[in-house]
């Protein structure tokens, strides 16, 4: 049942892109019209919607997944809407296959603009497109915990904590250096857009691994962007909120007035939809923010409202 309305959840966004789609492509030029962009982790979740979104938009997008019949999907969607797109699968922990990802966008479409790293996971063992089972195993443990104040910490998995640190924040800095390679080749004046979290500034908001690999992301994206100014490349990142996707929907899984709690204490009343997070990242990848480098959004509904 979980997963039927998984499936719904992601068939209604589709629509949405595609009504979407029809009236922007009727009443204005795209603002990323003839651009080539890179997302990864766009076989689900934020990057898929961030693939549509941008397609949308007039981009021309490679879509790399680890899983690649969740990109040829997103890829079927976006032709399927009068786009172009070109599905890789692609690990983000391997130099090989980012370089592979950034050298197909130049062969197959001309170039490379914009990059957005939303591959991303927060527990070892997660499949991207899945509920993430150790999340509620946390939560049914948390009462534990709890009771053995500091045990928490002592015992986090090690093994854990490399995979996350190597897809979050190792997968990110070898997306960035094999796009850039191929941006200063062609003197591309582009754009990065990094996926961080809420949790790169909130340690209360996931895991160890998870919090302290998402505020390397957000520090690694202030360095890039002081290194990369002087040729013209920006580089942002955005920290969304809790958002739905199979990484929170867990959430879903709880007691209906703990799911009801737990949104409440959002100041919007809901968690963010993906699309939230792509508008966030269009807007830094387009000429409207042409001036932003070295900054980071929170589209968090203001959940950590400073």
């Amino acid at each position: 049942m979980k997963g039927a309305i998984l499936e719904i959840r992601a068939f209604v966004q589709s629509v949405v892109v595609w009504c979407n789609g029809l009236y922007r492509r009727g009443n204005m030029a795209g603002r990323l019209q003839d651009k080539v962009t890179v997302v990864t982790g766009a076989g689900n979740g934020i990057g898929r919607a961030t693939a549509l979104r941008f397609a949308e938009e007039g981009s021309s997008v490679i879509v790399a997944d680890i899983q690649i019949e969740k990109a040829d999907e997103t890829v079927q969607i976006i032709e399927d809407n009068g786009g172009n797109a070109k599905s890789i699968s692609v690990d983000v922990t391997s130099g090989a296959d980012n370089d592979a990802m950034a050298e197909l966008a130049v062969s197959h479409f001309g170039g490379l603009d914009c990059l957005v790293t939303a591959a991303g996971i927060s527990h070892a063992n997660y499949v991207s497109g899945d509920i993430e089972p150790d999340i509620k195993n946390i939560i049914e443990n948390r009462a534990t915990y709890l009771e053995r104040p500091g045990w928490e910490f002592v015992e986090a998995d090690p093994d854990s904590f490399d995979k996350v640190l190597n897809v979050n924040l190792k997968g990110t800095l070898l997306g960035m250096q094999s796009c850039v390679a191929q941006m200063l080749e062609s003197g591309t004046r582009g754009s990065i857009v990094t996926i961080a979290s809420i949790a790169a500034k909130h340690p209360d908001a996931g895991p160890v691994a998870y919090t302290v690999s998402k505020a390397g992301v957000w520090m690694l994206t202030k360095k890039v962007a002081r290194m990369l100014g002087p040729v013209g490349i920006r580089v942002n990142s955005i920290g969304p909120g809790f958002i739905k996707t199979h990484m929170t929907a867990v959430i879903d899984l709880m007691d209906e007035s703990e799911t009801v709690a737990f949104n409440e204490m959002i100041p919007l009343g809901r968690r963010g939809e993906p699309v939230d997070i792509a508008n966030a990242a269009l807007f830094l990848c387009s000429d409207e923010a042409s001036y932003f480098t070295g900054e980071i959004l929170h589209p968090d509904g203001g959940f950590f409202t400073e």
